[in-house]
């Protein structure tokens, strides 16, 4: 090679790293400016220095997630992560492709990262949340169920073994993984999916582990197990008791959408149109984002014969959810 082009080609390199932070900071004009700002100059002068330090980058990805750079912070877990393949550095490139709702690459990646290491119980267990996420439950289960074998006191796999058969319509076996991670490891998360569970069943149990957590909350700011309660009360058609908890629930946090919303619900299965219309406009005033309001909204002016608000409230309902089957089969019905 020509002793200027290869001096020539060692400057355009060494600028490359100065300007963008090294490899794992990305090209783009903005994210060098954030790279040098004072927030991050002295770990990317760092890096710049020792561009094959893994823990460098694995310092700055934390502060740049700590400051809301998500895609920055993702292109310096991965090259953590190349540099150096430590268990922790995956498991928080991972949460970072979460984040940026890359869940494709998320999965390929755990795919990658529990071939590369093996024994990581919490790699395995990303990818099989990875799987379910995905719809490719059977391989979920079969990796959840290789780690049970390795350890039954697995709480945590117990869980996510639970949460799945949840989604999977199998309540029998999912009370068995919810309640054998409840009882490895009593937190108030595991307890109030239990008690869902068993507030969709119609299983007073839910009450008790409600009622547990609730004494357990020296904070009293907790709404959860009010709302379950409100469930388990609504679904056994005792209606006054339902009303009462979702009352609670809005007492504590007058944003909780999903409080209105189903005492709205019990105020509709009783008949009292107008209690659950009013209750319906104000989740839209709480969250004029939320398809649900808008949906049962229509179901009011319909059950009034108020055709025209009822159509503009489930076309409204769909342009913030293209999904809402309900919604769609609904304006299909009052335009047919």
């Amino acid at each position: 090679m020509n002793k200027l082009v290869a001096i020539s080609s060692l400057l355009i390199s060494m600028t490359l790293i100065t300007t963008c932070g090294g490899p794992g900071a990305g090209d783009r004009p903005e994210s060098n400016a954030i790279l040098h700002s004072s927030t991050f100059a002295a770990i990317t002068d760092s890096i710049t220095r020792s561009p094959k330090d893994a823990l460098l980058y694995l310092r700055r990805a934390g502060l740049l997630s700590q400051t809301n750079n998500h895609e920055l912070a993702a292109d310096d877990y991965k090259t953590s992560w190349k540099l150096r393949p430590y268990e922790e550095t995956g498991i928080q490139y991972a949460a970072s492709l979460s984040i940026l709702g890359k869940q494709a690459e998320k999965l390929t990646f755990l795919e990658e990262a529990e071939k590369q290491l093996p024994d990581s119980k919490n790699i395995k267990r990303l990818t099989g949340e990875a799987y379910a996420d995905a719809g490719r439950s059977s391989q979920a289960l079969e990796l959840y169920n290789f780690l049970l074998s390795k350890d039954s006191t697995d709480f945590e796999t117990w869980y996510e073994k639970g949460l799945l058969l949840e989604t999977l319509k199998d309540t029998a076996l999912a009370f068995v993984a919810l309640r054998k991670a409840y009882s490895l490891q009593p937190v108030n998360t595991y307890a109030l999916e239990l008690a869902h569970l068993y507030a969709e069943s119609r299983n007073p149990l839910a009450i008790t582990l409600c009622d547990e957590v609730i004494r357990k909350d020296e904070s009293k700011q907790m709404v959860d197990p009010f709302f379950i309660k409100g469930i388990y009360f609504s679904n056994i058609n005792l209606f006054d008791s339902a009303i009462i908890q979702y009352d609670s629930c809005i007492q504590r946090d007058w944003k909780f959408t999903d409080a209105y919303i189903e005492k709205g619900i019990v105020f509709f299965k009783q008949k009292n149109i107008d209690e659950a219309l009013n209750t319906f406009q104000m989740a839209a005033k709480v969250s004029n984002t939320y398809p649900d309001s808008y949906y049962w909204m229509g179901r009011c002016y319909e059950k009034i014969n108020r055709k025209e608000e009822a159509m503009a409230s489930y076309e409204r309902a769909i342009s913030l959810d293209r999904n809402f089957v309900e919604a769609k089969e609904a304006l299909k019905r009052l335009k047919g």
